[in-house]
């Protein structure tokens, strides 16, 4: 990692640390405003998964509009609720369980009225009889209530206050029939960590005597939603089952209830795990409360009105589940607010436990994990982020940073949500958001010091063009030293010492200024790097510092373009008496790319082999009397578009292994004569090469004949000295150069 990419990375590892630091802070008790936003997050899941099919095992008697229209407004006779008892109990209900509470005398009973008004009843002896009868207890309404709920599985519900309000009486307690047992049984009720309540409101002893009890009580969380329910509540330091709880085991004919407490101690009490029934553990939070897993919005259970229930209508909807008794008439509804709707019938809450119980599936939350799955995103999801953001540009990293955020909401709903496992992520996505928010703000800073660097240290040795692209995206730029397939433009006047011993220094150094403007104007036209002036020579790069795959085109035509441009500026400079040519060598290679210098001062360049071989390459310009010469490596890479013809094989001086070089002609078709005249040339050189000196002078000879050059001269010399010296057996066409 260079300098420049160095402060995103950091501020990334600090938001990560710091980020873990706060969690670890957090440690058990996560704070209020991040559960919350898991609340809000899971209320999305929920809707989004919709609703799930019920087990079919409970159904609510609705005592509804049109039950009040039957059997009068509500509260009813004692009575007439003993006599839908025992309708739902002889239709085969596994258990009724009554989601309202009798704690006061049915004033309507006969036996009430009669204490209420004795005037009315002061009779003559001979109606003793009629007195007696009235007095009978079979005529008492909450009696007959009660009788009917000691026939079947019968669960008579009450809520719990928790405020203290003076009225607590020791003697007044629930009645659950279950059997409690403790694991480990070392431990006492007074250790284990239950919602605590105040006192009970019971039903009147009349109704409850032959029943047992269960509590109904819900806890809306702080935004009033209810996520979950409790299955036990203690009493003075004794546990009482809920209406849910009880109802359930009364119907699966459980007598124990086990109740398994973890080894920790959390606030000087211990945890629950879980109670079990029979078989059957149901997961509980710390309190021993159920996770409800909602089965969907309002009336997913079905709802049987109460006056077909006693018509006798519902009997094969009855039979074999568990019935609740609850209300959805106006003015008596309990409505509470659920995951799935703000509107929902308290009752249908009671259903969903009872539901849950059945098909195994409450959801479960464990702190432990979803602290190490916390831990595991901010610091595996924490540098993953930064990375990419310090790597893409900054839409594609912005995008990239909106994926994942997205994907772990979505892995979280698949793989933990759809599994019955709660998994809060509020935190990890908001340490994730912060950490998007402190690397984006720290790039642009650093983005912007980028390229100013970089408009500073290309912006006289590259186009505006390469400039701009280097700016709009930093990330293609790498000042570390690194490997890169480049093309060398090496360029040199010859004779340059003679020319500038003949010049003044002022003239000098006006027509230095003038050509060396030439030639960079061009190069970086052609999306060249000016590396570097030594003297009269020019040093150019292509591929480098962006990568180019067309950097061999690009540097023949800026060669070829130069050669056409300089004719006319040297023409201009010749009226001085000022005669020269420039050559030019390319080579294309690997080399090691990047700043290169002290600690304090350094410049960005290419080193290696394949750049001495350029410069070697430009020296033979004069040897062979042409402008301009390529490599092979340059060779390979040029398009058909670029008429070249072959030089020689040459092997420069330093070096062992003979290199093939071309001279670039032309761009573009050639001309016939052209053509004609290279293909006579690739003829005759392919003779001197397989040794027939002869037919190869004549050749070469045709071409100086027409078109006189130092190159076609070169040829006939090497080839006279060949027929007057001939070369012994292991000869072979490779020039050896001796002089750079």
């Amino acid at each position: 990692m260079n300098f420049l990419e160095w402060t995103p990375l950091k501020t990334g590892i600090i938001v990560i640390f710091l980020s873990c630091l706060v969690s670890y802070h957090f440690g058990m008790e996560k704070p209020s405003f991040f559960v919350a936003l898991d609340h809000r997050i899971f209320d999305e899941m929920f809707r989004i998964r919709g609703t799930q099919p019920t087990a079919e095992a409970v159904v609510i008697v609705d005592i509804d509009e049109e039950s009040l229209a039957t059997f009068g407004q509500w509260p009813w006779p004692r009575q007439t609720v003993a006599q839908l008892l025992q309708t739902l109990t002889q239709a085969g209900a596994k258990s009724v369980g009554f989601d309202m509470v009798f704690s006061e005398r049915d004033r309507t009973t006969p036996k009430e009225y009669m204490a209420k008004h004795p005037h009315l009843f002061k009779t003559e002896p001979k109606d003793s009889d009629f007195i007696k009868r009235w007095e009978n207890p079979s005529w008492d309404h909450d009696v007959q209530l009660g009788q009917a709920m000691a026939i079947g599985n019968t669960v008579a519900g009450y809520p719990f206050l928790f405020k203290h309000d003076g009225l607590a009486d020791e003697n007044q307690t629930p009645f659950p029939s279950a059997t409690f047992q403790l694991i480990p049984p070392s431990l006492n009720w007074g250790q284990i960590n239950l919602i605590k309540a105040y006192r009970p409101v019971l039903n009147i002893p009349e109704v409850a005597m032959s029943a047992t009890e269960g509590f109904f009580n819900v806890f809306p969380d702080p935004s009033g939603t209810i996520r979950q329910v409790p299955l036990l509540i203690s009493l003075n330091q004794r546990p009482y089952s809920s209406l849910a709880l009880e109802m359930f085991r009364l119907g699966e004919g459980i007598d124990t209830i086990t109740v398994e407490v973890s080894d920790l101690t959390l606030h000087e009490e211990k945890p629950l795990r879980g109670l079990r029934l029979g078989h059957r553990l149901i997961p509980t939070d710390t309190r021993g409360q159920i996770t409800v897993n909602f089965r969907g919005p309002s009336f997913t259970f079905p709802f049987i009105s109460a006056a077909d229930a006693m018509r006798g209508d519902a009997k094969n909807r009855i039979k074999n589940r568990h019935v609740l008794i609850g209300s959805s008439a106006a003015g008596i509804m309990d409505f509470v607010a659920t995951p799935f709707s703000s509107i929902f019938p308290g009752v249908e809450v009671h259903a969903t436990v009872i539901d849950n119980i059945i098909q195994n599936d409450a959801f479960t939350y464990d702190r432990l994990t979803e602290v190490g799955f916390t831990y595991t995103l901010i610091v595996g999801g924490g540098l993953l982020l930064t990375f990419l953001l310090i790597w893409l540009p900054p839409l594609s990293g912005s995008l990239a940073a909106l994926g994942m955020l997205i994907s772990i909401v979505a892995g979280n709903h698949f793989f933990f949500f759809l599994n019955n496992q709660m998994m809060g992520i509020s935190f990890p996505l908001s340490a994730l958001t912060l950490l998007f928010l402190a690397v984006n703000t720290t790039n642009y800073f650093h983005e912007g010091a980028h390229r100013k660097f970089i408009k500073g240290a290309f912006s006289l040795y590259v186009a505006p063009s390469v400039v701009n692209q280097l700016m709009k995206d930093p990330k293609k730029l790498s000042l570390n030293v690194e490997k890169r397939e480049v093309t060398i433009f090496f360029s040199d006047i010859r004779g340059f010492t003679t020319l500038s011993e003949k010049m003044p220094p002022d003239q000098l150094g006006a027509f230095m200024n003038a050509y060396l403007t030439v030639i960079s104007d061009i190069i970086m036209d052609h999306g060249g790097l000016v590396d570097k002036y030594i003297g009269d020579a020019v040093m150019a790069i292509w591929g480098t510092p962006l990568e180019d795959e067309a950097q061999a085109e690009k540097a023949v035509s800026a060669a070829l373009k130069v050669q056409e441009a300089l004719d006319g500026f040297f023409s201009r400079w010749s009226q001085g008496g000022i005669m020269a040519r420039t050559g030019i060598g390319l080579n294309t290679g690997i080399v090691s790319a990047g700043n290169f210098g002290s600690e304090k001062r350094f410049d960005y360049t290419v080193l290696g082999d394949a750049v001495n071989l350029a410069s070697r390459i430009e020296g033979l310009t004069k040897h062979y009397g042409v402008d301009v010469i390529i490599s092979e490596e340059t060779h390979k890479k040029l398009p058909e578009t670029i008429f070249c013809r072959h030089l020689d094989t040459v092997c420069v001086k330093g070096k062992t292994q003979a290199v093939p070089i071309y001279q670039p002609l032309c761009i573009g078709t050639p001309t016939a004569s052209l053509q004609q005249e290279v293909s006579l040339f690739h003829q005759g050189i392919d003779l001197y090469n397989h040794r027939a000196f002869v037919d190869a002078q004549k050749t070469i000879q045709s071409l100086e004949h027409q078109n006189p050059s130092s190159l076609y001269q070169l040829y006939l010399q090497r080839i006279s000295h060949c027929i007057e010296n001939p070369p012994p057996p292991e000869w072979e066409p490779v020039h050896i150069l001796s002089e750079k």
